[in-house]
């Protein structure tokens, strides 16, 4: 590396070539609160790398605002931050209370319920995929698993799946050529600056849930929607159809692309480390610990980010009220301060308090359970039918600073004796 002057993590072909881990390793050892130049309109950034500095501004929502955007780079004008809120855009009394609309949904008792319905899906989605023998990981398997358990907690037909995953993807890749109907970065995503992701996939989103809305309005239906529009968050303001159409966008998004990146990074890794693998299969009952492992490598979201709300410092760096202070949990996750050996995959590591989803404070990520819970049973059933798999072309990237995903990954399946 030359300068760390030089040295932007808005770079996104970094990370579309796998790249930002050694200058995480820098940053993190040189410069852990370091400044980032962007191109305009933005005007560059704070990244923090170390683990416990990431942790001081998830828990000090009063320092570090989430309300002027959280989920990307963009600075937002007062029209935007209006138009786009969410619950991941609010602090305080109003986001406790959001939270609290689908928390009992997502507590590890309440998706426990789903087990039996999850180890059929799952014997379902790998008999389709390796009676291929040769078959594409994220379409057949990663992709196809997580977003077939949202379409039942919404309760929307398997005959939508498809547009699921594309509303995602369009979303979740507007810095992504393939992906992105336009690139958020463009001239012409201007007509669409009041949506999120500046994506027209987002009103798409919100034009299919408010038809649900409107079928399920009044009725006692227990899915995902139904709770949206039939109660009142518990500070007595009811959602308006902004917090309704943001809400569903967010479990859209966050109920597939997480676990369905986690699962296809896993994958992976276990490739690379066949020892590990093989150990996973010769004692099964390691797969729960093992998971925490594979989050913690996958570290399927790169960034969150904050806004100062008032002049303050970082580890002894002075931060400017309105400065944007952006916390790579992917940075964090391999501190060696935490975590002995970072790069290495151990799948018996303990403790291994990843920050996947966050590390404490009120917005850690309130599917956590569910996620967990999907790609347990996922590998359990993988490794147990399997005695390996090969990589049979180009493992190809996301162009995001964003999201870390893999958009392909082609394998050849050796199915157990």
């Amino acid at each position: 590396m030359t300068s760390l002057a030089n040295v932007t993590l808005a770079d996104l072909d970094l990370f579309e070539h796998d790249q930002p881990w050694a200058v995480f390793d820098e940053l993190r050892g040189k410069a852990p609160v370091h400044w980032d130049e962007e191109e305009a309109p933005n005007h560059g950034f704070w990244s923090l790398t170390r683990y416990h500095d990431i942790v001081g501004v998830l828990r000090d929502t009063e320092t570090f605002s989430s309300e002027r955007g959280t989920v990307n780079l963009e600075e937002l004008d007062a029209d935007q931050i209006e138009a786009r809120k969410s619950m991941l855009e609010t602090d305080g009394v109003r986001h406790r209370a959001l939270r609290r609309l689908m928390q009992g949904e997502f507590t590890p008792k309440a998706v426990a319920g789903y087990e039996t319905f999850l180890r059929g899906l799952t014997a379902t989605t790998l008999d389709t995929a390796f009676a291929k023998g040769e078959f594409d990981f994220v379409d057949d398997v990663a992709a196809d698993f997580p977003i077939r358990v949202l379409a039942r907690m919404l309760d929307v037909p398997d005959t939508d799946i498809h547009k699921l995953i594309d509303w995602g993807n369009r979303m979740v890749g507007n810095t992504d050529p393939e992906h992105a109907d336009v690139l958020s970065t463009s001239a012409e995503s201007e007509k669409y600056r009041l949506l999120p992701f500046r994506s027209p996939a987002a009103q798409e989103v919100f034009d299919y849930g408010r038809e649900l809305a409107n079928q399920r309005r009044g009725k006692n239906g227990t899915d995902l929607v139904s709770r949206l529009v039939n109660e009142t968050p518990a500070d007595g303001i009811p959602l308006s159809e902004r917090d309704f159409n943001s809400y569903f966008l967010l479990l859209v998004v966050a109920g597939n692309e997480t676990t369905r990146h986690t699962i296809t990074h896993s994958m992976n890794y276990l490739m690379q480390n066949p020892e590990q693998m093989a150990l996973l299969q010769e004692r099964p009952e390691l797969i729960p610990w093992a998971v925490e492992e594979f989050l913690r490598l996958a570290s399927p979201v790169y960034h969150f980010r904050r806004t100062a709300t008032r002049d303050t410092e970082i580890n002894g760096q002075a931060i400017k009220e309105g400065d944007k202070v952006v916390t790579w949990f992917a940075a964090g996750n391999r501190d060696p301060e935490v975590f002995d050996e970072p790069y290495r995959m151990d799948v018996t590591r303990n403790p291994n308090e990843h920050m996947s989803f966050g590390r404490g404070g009120p917005h850690m990520c309130l599917g956590n359970a569910l996620a967990r819970l999907e790609i347990r049973i996922m590998y359990e059933d993988l490794l147990g039918r399997v005695s390996g798999m090969a990589q049979i072309g180009e493992l190809s990237r996301l162009r995001s600073n964003f999201v870390n995903g893999i958009k392909r990954f082609p394998v050849r399946v050796e199915l157990a004796k």
